[in-house]
């Protein structure tokens, strides 16, 4: 008489239930991990636009980038002359080889704003505060302010 090989229903359902409980513990610890790679790809970006930022300032007798004939973007991703507009043949830049996006929203646009309290909504990648003359992320629901926006 042969007797049946393979599983039966409840062995079944037993490791799938364990397989189950592994994803519930594991899952959860992949998010936080790719949540704190984008706040470090965030912060890095944040530095480095900002010191381009400040060289641009210096070599365009305190202007900063969107204040000549070019947007902020074109600003630091093209040549320029002293005035800040966009020339080829232009003595400054380009400071930037292409503009970052934000990690969270994937946008590459900067919204030039008058004071910090306009910040947020996800609808711009970065901001420029014209008041206090400094660069942020667009802040991001479930990142804190002192994360992205404070660094």
């Amino acid at each position: 008489m042969k007797t049946k090989k393979g599983f039966t229903l409840v062995e079944i359902l037993i490791v799938v239930v364990i397989l189950g409980i592994l994803a519930a513990i594991v899952i959860p610890q992949f998010s936080s991990a790719s949540t704190e790679a984008r706040v470090s790809s965030v912060q890095s970006n944040l530095q480095a636009v900002r010191s381009q930022i400040q060289l641009y300032k210096i070599q365009h007798n305190d202007q900063y980038p969107g204040e000549g004939g070019a947007t902020f973007v074109e600003a630091l991703t093209g040549k320029t002359d002293i005035s800040g507009d966009v020339d080829e043949n232009g003595a400054y830049g380009p400071y930037l080889q292409k503009f970052p996006a934000n990690p969270f929203n994937s946008l590459k646009t900067v919204a030039e704003v008058a004071g910090t309290g306009s910040l947020g909504g996800g609808d711009t990648g970065w901001y420029f505060d014209t008041t206090e003359e400094q660069f942020y992320a667009d802040v991001i629901e479930g990142v804190s302010d002192d994360q992205l926006v404070n660094y």
